[in-house]
């Protein structure tokens, strides 16, 4: 059955469904209003009117969804339109040509017989009673259907916000899910790419391997031959020593038995070492020139012989020197510092020694060119420092700085050159 709206009454549905699309879905809106969804209601209102008027009467999912928008805005005109049938009326002072467009929007039980009396209401309106003032019942029901409007004006605006924001987050959501599935194709992409590099450097390999192994196998026939070649060299090199050796032998016998010569102890060598040599006095190990034990030329004399390492009993030198007025990691960086300015005064290698079984706080001291070592756990400094004496290489200039006699006896025992920790100390004071 076809509807017949009044100018009023259509012109007033196109603009509260223009109010309420954008609480839809855009799912939910026609493809051909959805590009009036980013307009203001009552530009969207005056530009799609036609497609609106149109979609409201062909679309009924489309009205549908806006008597949802409509009844979710809790207006009390909505309520008492779509609520007539359970005993709520509409109030006589509503706008009839509201009614008319609520009506014909959200279609209640018995909607027909509610939008003929309202639109009678709109074709004959009642006369206005004279009289010198307004009616105060009326201007009172007048007040609260102009609240009512404003409710359902805010309610709507609500509802638009609340789609504009959805429609925000929707967009992100697209942009994000294109983000990824762009950086997807490019992983496969690199993946596609990472493959074909993989097999060409697969078929390369191959191809290296049989090279290699038929290298190996003319090597290895190479080899076989020069050692059959050796064997027989070596037959023949030894049956012509053998027969050499037969022949002076037996001539270095005829000669002893024909010359009468008997067996004797000395050589002649012994002859000139009693005439031209005398036994070699034994020389001091730590001696310098005759320095003392403490004189810091001695260090001087050690660290001037040819690319020397100086090894530091790192505590054994700092507790005798600072412990009574310095901590324990005031005493480590004293000590690295001065043996970064040893560094730069000499072209030795320096390594210094801490025991580390005891938690170290601070950071590890620097000096340039001070190599810095903690033992570790289960180990001591002095085993360290005598490892490290132990590995140079024979006549190697190793200078080890400790007062431990026990250190300076096994270091000496390596080669190296024991020094006492008050030289170092005297040294740096010096310097």
């Amino acid at each position: 059955m076809v509807v017949f709206l009044t100018e009023p009454v259509r012109r007033r549905a196109v603009e509260i469904a223009a109010v309420a699309m954008p609480g839809l879905a855009p799912g939910r809106v026609p493809a051909r209003l959805r590009r009036f969804l980013k307009f203001s209601p009552v530009k969207r209102a005056k530009l799609a009117r036609g497609d609106l008027a149109a979609a409201l009467d062909g679309d009924a999912e489309f009205r549908a969804g806006l008597a949802e928008v409509l009844v979710a805005t809790d207006s009390p005109l909505v309520r008492s339109v779509t609520g007539h049938v359970a005993g709520e009326t509409v109030s006589p002072m509503a706008d009839p040509t509201e009614v008319a467009a609520l009506t014909y929007l959200l279609r209640p039980e018995g909607w027909r017989e509610l939008l003929a009396a309202a639109l009678d209401a709109i074709s004959d309106p009642p006369e206005a009673p004279a009289s010198e003032g307004p009616d105060p019942a009326s201007a009172k029901r007048l007040a609260a259907l102009e609240k009512e409007n404003g409710k359902l004006r805010s309610a709507l605006a609500d509802q638009r916000t609340a789609a504009a924001t959805l429609q925000e987050e929707v967009r992100r959501v697209r942009r994000e899910l294109k983000e990824a599935e762009d950086r997807a194709a490019k992983a496969v992409g690199d993946l596609a790419a990472g493959r074909g590099r993989l097999k060409h450097l697969d078929a390369e390999r191959r191809s290296e391997r049989r090279r290699l192994e038929s290298e190996m196998e003319s090597l290895r026939a190479g080899i076989e031959r020069a050692r059959k070649a050796d064997r027989e060299h070596e037959r023949l090199a030894s049956s012509r020593l053998w027969l050499l050796m037969e022949t002076l032998s037996g001539t270095a016998t005829g000669l002893r038995r024909e010359l009468g010569l008997e067996p004797v102890d000395e050589r002649p060598a012994d002859y000139v070492a009693e005439q031209y040599c005398a036994e070699p006095e034994e020389r001091p190990f730590e001696g310098s020139r005759g320095l003392e034990q403490t004189d810091p030329q001695r260090l001087d004399h050690l660290l001037k012989l040819p690319n020397p390492h100086l090894i530091v009993d790192g505590y054994n030198v700092t507790i005798s020197a600072w412990g009574e007025t310095l901590t324990l990691e005031q005493q480590r960086n004293r000590l690295v510092q001065g043996l970064g300015a040893v560094a730069a005064q000499t072209n030795a290698e320096i390594t210094v020694v801490f025991d580390g079984a005891d938690a170290v706080f601070g950071a590890k001291p620097w000096a340039r060119g001070v190599r810095v070592l903690f033992s570790a756990k289960g180990q001591i400094a002095d085993d360290v420092v005598v490892e490290l004496a132990e590995v140079e290489p024979e006549g190697r200039p190793v200078i080890v700085v400790s007062s431990d006699q026990e250190v300076a006896m096994r270091v000496r025992r390596e080669g190296a050159y024991p020094v006492p920790s008050p030289l170092l100390v005297r040294w740096l004071q010096r310097s």
